[in-house]
């Protein structure tokens, strides 16, 4: 039966009309009679009816809800089912003025109640939820901090609780917003409605109830088996290139010192842009979201301002611009490459010193500005190359020149850089002490995008030692595989960023060996390829590169998975899915194996299925987060990476390699072919002769 059943229910109500409990009840077809306080809704109500005694306005301590002696006394004389949430007093509950906030708990369920999709430990995302702290026995659901991807893995004893739901007398009693699960985006859907199922059954006395009406603020646009219109790609690059904008993330002058405030804190981040005016692109653009959802939706946003989000969104908002016709997409784009190169820090300095050693060489971002991440480096470049191609420019054709061979001259004798240099090391140590190192670090994460930059420049300059050296690191990579391969955070990372070097080899160099070892990368990581085209997270055997989560407290202390086992049901928006499609669409074109291209249009769809719509957050309207469940097909995972966690945006990382994969798959073109006429070559020469001259 629905909520309501055949015939209207009446329940009685104190608490805000804006509600999304009250909503929902009216939604399902309750006959919902609200009351000015709690007393009189309880006066008002027949013996055996449902009450519903909420905070006002959560979460703010509500004084009128407070629970009294008579009033319990009252409901139970008359059998009233009572369900009190957020209550500013309770006979036998010491509750405080002021709730605790919280951002990285979530609910934990602790008593079998929920039926068999909802298990003790079953995990509730109840974003940043405030509680007033009480004790209470047999709590039904608790908030604490704890390590899993939906379940308290550990449990709960090495973590401090707080109960969130619990029976209390003759009420159950919330001691937090749990009504506010649609405006607070609580996760997952599924659970949260079997939660509410629960509740509902108990205060109302209908059994079996399904809520049918739920809404939800932010969605995925499709479902899983939902027919995609025709149109569904290109609508997924508007829409995707209009979140630039609507999220307002270029920085404006009105706004550049907040910008520089937040840019500068540690971590980077503030509150929403809002209503402030949009920047043209000159000043660059920020970041995106953080994975912090507020009580009222809103979501924090990252200010950091990175080199390679300049390059990357320049060639969404170029791909978009020549498919759109779109002028100040364009403009837009040129702009982020100019300010990425020439009038902000990340090219200043001894990085613009033709006798420096750091010459040509991009910075991390403004305040870390003398720190070179090879594989950041490379994205920037990449990007800066794609935009550069649709523009149909060869302005930065000498700053792309210098930042590949400022990579490459820093390069070990067998390839391999490292995971990050530092300007100040590279000025003392000098270039030999580099050029012949005889380093291996078999990450593709961090290596092997810059090998695709240096495969790139060598098809159009003929310069052979890009060509050797990216040889050898690749064949002692595959060699490696998989025992000697550092694997981060994701095994599947690490696959997906090896296939697009090696997709260019083939270009560059083809022979069956070549072919083999694409060959066998792609199907690596097309094992875990979901029917919905979703690429399962998978960890690597041994220790990763970041924390090992041993205990509850380690949740939320390190860069890390969403998920804790393999068998998670988890994609990855930031680290695999969106570099997986840009690449396996790359050894496509360079093979024409229709199982490559297969798995790239069934990757797309999934792409755009879980497209983020939301009326309400124009913020979030056309962005992708980080992490997606395709089991629930619910946005949820393990939010435990401290700087990019599950509902996170990323400008240039996850929207920029969607947004311009997508344009391309529309289009039947491939980043290889859409700059294979740039005329890099002639400039590159006189470039490669000056800085590798011993």
């Amino acid at each position: 039966m629905t909520a309501a059943a055949a015939a209207p229910k009446t329940v009685y109500f104190y608490g805000n009309a804006r509600n999304d409990l009250y909503r929902l009840l009216q939604r399902e077809g309750f006959t919902v009679k609200k009351f000015p306080t709690p007393e009189a809704a309880v006066e008002a109500a027949p013996k055996g009816a449902g009450v519903f005694l909420l905070a006002d306005n959560y979460p703010q301590p509500d004084p009128v809800n407070r629970i009294s002696r008579q009033l319990l006394d009252d409901a139970a004389k008359k059998s009233l089912r009572l369900y009190v949430e957020y209550p500013s007093a309770f006979p036998g509950l010491d509750i405080p003025a002021k709730p605790v906030e919280t951002q990285l708990e979530r609910g934990v369920v602790t008593a079998d109640v929920f039926g068999a999709s909802l298990a003790p430990m079953s995990l509730l995302g109840i974003q940043n939820c405030h509680v007033l702290p009480v004790a209470a026995a047999r709590p039904m659901i608790v908030l604490a901090k704890v390590v899993g991807f939906d379940k308290a893995e550990y449990g709960l004893a090495d973590t401090k609780t707080y109960p969130l739901l619990f029976e209390k007398e003759n009420a159950l009693v919330a001691m937090t917003g749990l009504s506010n699960f649609q405006t607070g985006r609580y996760e997952p859907t599924v659970s949260v409605k079997a939660v509410w199922a629960y509740i509902l059954s108990r205060i109302t006395g209908e059994q079996n109830v399904r809520l049918n009406r739920w809404e939800e603020d932010v969605r995925p646009m499709f479902g899983r088996t939902a027919a995609l219109p025709a149109n569904a790609r290109l609508n997924s690059v508007r829409r995707g290139t209009a979140w630039f904008d609507n999220g307002r993330f270029f920085v404006h002058p009105a706004w550049e010192k907040d910008w520089q405030r937040y840019n500068s804190a540690n971590p980077p981040v503030g509150p929403p842009v809002g209503g402030k005016p949009n920047g043209d692109g000159s000043l660059g653009i920020i970041e995106g979201h953080t994975s912090t959802i507020y009580y009222n939706g809103n979501q924090q946003y990252r200010y950091w301002m990175r080199a390679d989000v300049q390059g990357e969104a320049s060639m969404a908002l170029a791909a978009a611009g020549r498919l759109f016709g779109n002028q100040a997409y364009k403009d837009k784009s040129a702009r982020l490459i100019d300010y990425m190169f020439r009038t902000s820090n990340m090219r200043a300095g001894a990085k613009n010193d033709p006798a420096s050693p750091a010459y040509g060489l991009i910075g991390w971002a403004t305040t870390a500005a003398g720190t070179f991440y090879g594989d950041d480096n490379a994205r920037a470049i990449l990007g800066a190359i794609g935009a550069a191609s649709y523009l149909n420019s060869g302005r930065w054709d000498k700053e792309l020149t210098e930042a590949i061979m400022g990579n490459f001259r820093t390069t070990g004798r067998k390839g391999f850089r490292g995971e990050r240099l530092e300007e100040a090391d590279i000025i003392k140590n000098g270039l030999p002490f580099y050029q012949n190192r005889d380093l291996i670090h078999i990450s593709p994460h961090f290596e092997s995008w810059m090998w695709a930059c240096y495969l790139w420049l060598y098809d159009k300059t003929r310069y052979a030692p890009l060509l050797t050296q990216t040889k050898e690191a690749l064949r002692i990579t595959m060699e490696g595989y998989p025992g000697k391969w550092l694997w981060g955070s994701s095994m599947q990372t690490q696959r997906a960023r090896i296939i697009l070097p090696l997709a260019w080899l083939v270009r560059v160099e083809d022979t069956p060996e070549h072919r083999q070892w694409l060959d066998k990368m792609v199907n690596e990581i097309l094992k875990y390829q979901d029917e919905s085209g979703a690429i399962m997270e998978e960890l690597g055997k041994g220790k990763g590169m970041f924390k090992e989560l041993k205990t509850n407290n380690d949740y939320g202390s390190d860069e890390g998975s969403l998920i804790f086992r393999n068998g998670e049901k988890a994609a990855c928006m930031i680290y695999t899915c969106n570099f997986a499609v840009f690449s396996l669409n790359e050894a496509a074109a360079a093979t024409g194996d229709k199982k490559y291209q297969a798995a790239v249009n069934k990757l797309a769809d999934f792409l755009v299925r879980i497209q983020v719509q939301s009326e309400k957050h124009k913020d979030l309207d056309g962005a992708w987060f980080r992490g997606f469940d395709f089991g629930r097909w619910d946005y949820w995972a393990s939010n435990s990476d401290a700087g990019w966690g599950t509902w996170c945006t990323l400008s240039g990382w996850i929207q920029s390699w969607i947004v311009t994969t997508l344009a391309q798959i529309q289009q039947r073109e491939n980043f290889w072919d859409v700059t294979k006429h740039s005329a890099i070559g002639q400039p590159a020469g006189a470039v490669i002769e000056s800085m590798m001259r011993k």
